[in-house]
């Protein structure tokens, strides 16, 4: 701009410096400020063991290749700024300082990015992570005392109409093994009106009510032979009709059967023990997310993220298909133990942890819970004691293992049953039964059963739920509630809203994971940023 044609200054303005060299050229650590976030993550990163990065490379000549050191801090400062991409940030190692500072003014390309991230750290991200966590302890800021736990669903890269439902597979999978029992029963009905000696051994040992592939295989096999032998015979209008039906038969189990079997079982193995997946993300399972726009309740692919936080830093992460929380808890502290080599002293954890095999499990690692069950505000409310037909309100005699109903009634014990969690974990309960309900004046309130009222009792579940509820509602207890929403939940606020990080970039489980991993040790290193300020 020709500022020479601007000659008055009444106004105070203040010219731009001309474009040329200085005397003294700048450095970039002179124009990067001392307290800046970016020498917070130089600095902790180096301190990090990162020799589990180190043997991704190996040793060999070629050219020189960019430090996993280096790259790594690049990755990590780019997530604290919002830039997930790796021609984002190639762009940034060009242009942007602090980024140029980091680098040492080395400027690797997308490709070289986005193939560290993958392939190099992805292996080792727990191990990388890991490590952060142990300099958060020796440094003080954590002591793995209080250990408050949460989950989030995060929408994987994947296309929301490329579902697959375990249901559908079944369905149709039952549904096809009923057509070739039905071609096994033609196939048998042709090869005795052939009047072929002792009947047809070879199909009769083909019905069976589950096929697989290879069954198929050799069911297709079998009726090309008995094909070929109608071929050789002569020439009838009858067995002409039979050749007809066995050659459509023949094609329909070596083409369509085949290859829609060999889809259901890659279905099957995919699911493991899910419900549904993603074709464009076999590892994202279909749940329900928080952000909804259309207000419909729509299934989207995604993960269940856990996180396990003290003072406001992650101490561990974990991912997993359940839509639900219950049965994340107790595979996210055995991978916690791995980890640290120990368990948290206390858990704190929301209603949504509150079963029987999570409370058993803390109980025989002799970690405390401070975990809430369903009803346990309920419990508290003076309405609650006070609807007198509910069964946890009912009176229990422990020298007759029975209950009193309200009317003065016995429920005595009639039998015991074992039932089985989602997850294939055993429960043990007890069911008693009020002998005479029929001539009750109040039966119509107390149950709406047409017979005599029972009642189910998991007593090793209630007395887990009254431990946890004598320090749930403990002074520590209430303390330690309270400041539950002030740990995790604001973890997740930071990354899904202010990060504005609420769909996964990759796909596949490692690339998530790896993700997650970068977004928790960017989390880490900004709270340690504020706390050093």
């Amino acid at each position: 701009m020709p500022w020479g044609i601007y000659t008055g200054n009444s106004v105070g303005l203040e010219f731009p410096m001309p474009r040329q060299a200085d005397l003294i050229p700048l450095t970039a650590i002179e124009l990067v400020p001392e307290g800046h976030l970016v020498r917070v993550v130089d600095d902790v990163l180096d301190q990090l063991d990162l020799s589990s990065l180190m043997a991704r490379y190996d040793t060999g000549g070629g050219a020189s290749r960019y430090h996993p050191v280096m790259l790594l801090k690049v990755w990590v400062y780019s997530y604290i700024t919002k830039v997930y991409s790796g021609r984002q940030i190639a762009k940034q190692l060009r242009e942007n300082l602090p980024m140029r500072w980091l680098a040492g003014a080395q400027t690797p390309d997308f490709r070289t990015l986005n193939t560290f991230r993958s392939s190099k750290l992805a292996p080792v991200i727990e191990e990388v992570f890991v490590s952060s966590v142990r300099l958060l302890e020796a440094k003080g800021y954590v002591q793995f005392k209080s250990y408050f736990v949460d989950g989030t669903k995060i929408e994987a890269n994947a296309n929301k109409y490329s579902f697959v439902w375990g249901n559908a597979v079944d369905t149709f999978n039952k549904k096809m093994d009923a057509q070739l029992r039905a071609y096994v029963k033609a196939a048998m009905e042709i090869a005795k009106a052939e009047d072929e000696a002792y009947g047809d051994r070879d199909l009769e040992e083909m019905e069976k009510p589950l096929w697989t592939k290879d069954d198929i295989k050799k069911l297709g096999q079998e009726l090309n032979r008995k094909l070929s032998q109608l071929e050789n015979k002569p020439s009838e209008p009858e067995r002409e009709e039979r050749k007809k039906k066995l050659r459509t038969m023949a094609k329909r189990v070596n083409g369509d059967f085949l290859t829609r079997k060999s889809k259901y079982e890659q279905a099957k193995q995919i699911l493991g023990g899910r419900k549904s997946y993603s074709k464009t993300d076999t590892d994202a399972t279909f749940m329900r997310m928080k952000e909804d726009p259309m207000l419909n309740g729509q299934l989207k692919p995604g993960y269940n993220v856990q996180i396990g936080t003290e003072n406001g830093f992650i101490l561990d992460f974990a991912l997993f298909p359940n839509p639900t929380d219950t049965r994340t808890l107790k595979p996210h502290l055995d991978q916690f133990e791995r980890h640290h080599g120990r368990l948290p002293h206390t858990v704190v954890a929301d209603a949504g942890y509150g079963g029987q095999e999570n409370y058993q499990y803390l109980a025989d690692k002799n970690v405390r819970a401070v975990v809430k069950y369903n009803w346990f505000h309920k419990e508290q409310r003076k309405s609650f004691k006070k609807q007198i037909y509910r069964q946890e309100n009912w009176p229990y005699d422990e020298a007759t293992d029975s209950f009193e109903c309200p009317q003065g009634h016995r429920a005595v014990l009639v039998r015991e049953k074992d039932s089985h969690s989602e997850g294939g974990y055993l429960q043990r309960s007890k069911v008693y039964r009020v002998q005479d309900c029929e001539a009750c004046p109040v039966k119509s309130l107390c149950t709406k059963s047409e017979t005599n009222r029972s009642l189910e009792v998991n007593w090793t579940l209630r007395r887990l739920k009254d431990q946890a509820k004598q320090l749930l509602i403990s002074d520590e207890g209430v303390r330690l509630r309270k400041r539950r929403c002030a740990e995790v939940e604001p973890v997740f606020a930071r990354i899904k809203h202010n990060a504005r990080f609420r769909r996964f970039h990759l796909r596949g489980l490692p690339k998530v994971r790896t993700e997650w991993g970068l977004l928790s040790l960017s989390e880490n290193l900004q709270r340690m940023a504020l706390t050093r300020a």
